[in-house]
């Protein structure tokens, strides 16, 4: 969902090698000098050495955020330099970037790009379409407006899916999302189709009378997914009294590219699922069709009805009419006073399923301000069972408070020929900065190489945390800019006698945490600093 931007401290690139261990070494794919969040990580259906990243990158206090993407055309082992997706308009912010491949191999990154959060907020939802593997990108045409409906904002969280079956509906471009305004009910999860290549979208309502997401829940978050035959589903919340005295999850199909759809339960939750005590916990669940068998479908979500937030996943086999009893995923003793969150997961092409989530099983509590790892599970076509739960991530990441602001973090898998790819953001260098993985569905690491880091120039600046000055050192530097969180220049200082030295008196300015912005001849470079 939209975020509030709270900015991370830079770090210098850390070399990774291979390893041997069991987690092995995971790569750092953005190398961002600020914060980099919110990772999408899609795979050519076409190539399976061919991965495209996208993900949310800090530019500057002018330009805020831009959606960045790279690419690796060898599984993952080596990758292009980052690029940067255009704003619609100068001085736009961009976020909540999804991303998929049609049937040719084309790519398309879908993101907003708007003003901000602060009324009144104009922009909308994009797409860019690349034709050579997301080297290069069109222009962004628009899918929805903020103006589409009154002042709710249609904007927030868009997910993407492309249609790749061999259907009459064979390239179609679904994107759901939902209000930004949180205080405008009631609430509608909305459904915008493009039928040709992404040049034009049209955009409808998903819930109807009977099934609406109603009032209550100013979050009604829709999940897509196509079926191998073209077949549409959306999974959205839905809190109406008139309709169920509980919370519910339902269940949208459409078999013709959202001209007319058909409804069922997902879920009731007569017993309840505890969930209002994470209120830091990212909740969204997750809703996929097995790529060999259309009606097939499993809806991955979180609960705390066992006594601490679960991953918990349910499953139907005749396209949604009935659905399993829950099955628990996360195998840490049941009760033991610890939460995951942050949910994802991937059907492979024979029908493989990998679920991973972000585990605190090595935490000191039940709090969100915990140490974290991901980890996953996986089950092949031909179990019943889930494997024991097997870590992604190779080290504990120490909470930061940055990720308990709205969308700061993220994660996505991807499995294909039993190899699983995963990319997800932590703050283990200080910094909030995107890791990538590439796994035997087993548990075991593949190689994994270092990621070519953009050219980042040696700048120092200390004391940090401060109290009365600090220096900031580095070869030809032109100048140097304090601001505070919200982007208030507190100070500016020319390098007039070309030293390679500049101080800043910071005995006068209030404790707390601030942005030096330093431009050298060849780049201009941000971090932060801490003034007690």
């Amino acid at each position: 969902m939209v975020k509030q931007k709270k900015l991370k401290q830079f770090a210098l690139l850390i070399l990774f090698v291979v390893s041997n261990t069991v987690f092995g070494q995971n790569t750092n794919l953005s190398n961002g000098v600020v914060f980099d969040g919110e990772p999408y990580l899609s795979i050519n259906p076409t190539n399976s050495q061919h991965i495209v990243v996208a993900w949310m990158g800090w530019v500057n206090l002018s330009n805020q955020f831009k959606i960045k993407t790279k690419t690796s055309f060898d599984g993952g082992q080596t990758w292009n330099a980052a690029t940067e997706l255009p704003h619609t308009v100068s001085g736009y912010t961009s976020a909540d970037p999804s991303i998929d491949f049609d049937h040719n191999g084309n790519v398309y990154v879908c993101y907003i790009d708007f003003t901000g959060t602060e009324a009144p907020v104009t922009g909308g939802v994009y797409i860019c379409k690349s034709t050579d593997g997301g080297l290069t990108w069109n222009a962004p045409t628009e899918v929805i407006n903020t103006n589409y409906d009154g002042t709710k904002w249609p904007i927030d969280r868009p997910w993407m899916v492309i249609d790749k079956s061999s259907g009459s509906n064979q390239g179609n471009i679904y994107v759901t999302s939902m209000n930004l305004n949180r205080d405008n009910p009631s609430y509608n999860p909305y459904l915008s189709i493009s039928s040709d290549a992404g040049a034009t979208f049209t955009t409808t309502y998903i819930d109807t009378s009977g099934w609406l997401a109603g009032s209550i829940n100013p979050l009604p978050m829709c999940s897509p997914t196509v079926s191998a035959s073209g077949k549409f589903y959306g999974a959205y919340p839905s809190y109406v009294l008139t309709q169920s005295l509980y919370p519910q999850v339902f269940l949208a199909t459409s078999l013709d590219a959202g001209s007319n759809f058909s409804y069922n339960t997902v879920i009731t939750h007569q017993t309840p699922t505890n969930n209002g005590n994470y209120s830091n916990a990212k909740k969204a669940s997750l809703l996929l069709c097995n790529p060999s068998n259309e009606n097939h479908l499993v809806y991955i979500y979180l609960s705390a009805e066992l006594g601490d937030l679960d991953v918990l996943l349910i499953e139907s086999t005749d396209a949604g009419s009935n659905w399993s009893t829950p099955t628990r995923i996360n195998d840490d003793p049941i009760g033991n006073d610890r939460m995951q969150d942050l949910i994802w997961g991937d059907f492979d092409s024979d029908g493989d399923l990998i679920i991973s989530w972000r585990d605190r099983r090595n935490g000191t509590d039940g709090t969100y301000q915990n140490p974290t790892e991901i980890w996953a599970s996986y089950r092949s076509n031909t179990d019943t069972e889930f494997s024991s739960n097997f870590q992604i991530s190779n080290q504990s990441v120490a909470h930061d408070t940055d990720l308990e602001y709205a969308g700061n973090d993220f994660m996505s898998i991807k499995t294909q020929d039993d190899i699983l790819y995963a990319s997800w953001g932590d703050t283990r260098d200080g910094e909030l900065n995107i890791w990538f993985q590439r796994m035997a569905t087993d548990g075991s690491v593949l190689s994994t190489h270092q990621i070519a880091s953009e050219d980042i120039p040696n700048i120092f600046i200390y004391p940090n945390p401060t109290v009365s000055k600090i220096f900031v050192e580095s070869e030809s530097l032109k100048k140097v800019v304090l601001y505070d969180l919200s982007g208030k220049q507190m100070q500016s200082i020319d390098n007039d006698d070309n030293s390679t030295t500049i101080e800043i008196n910071t005995m006068s300015i209030p404790s707390g945490t601030y942005i030096v912005e330093v431009t050298t001849t060849e780049t201009t470079v941000t971090k932060k600093i801490m003034k007690h």
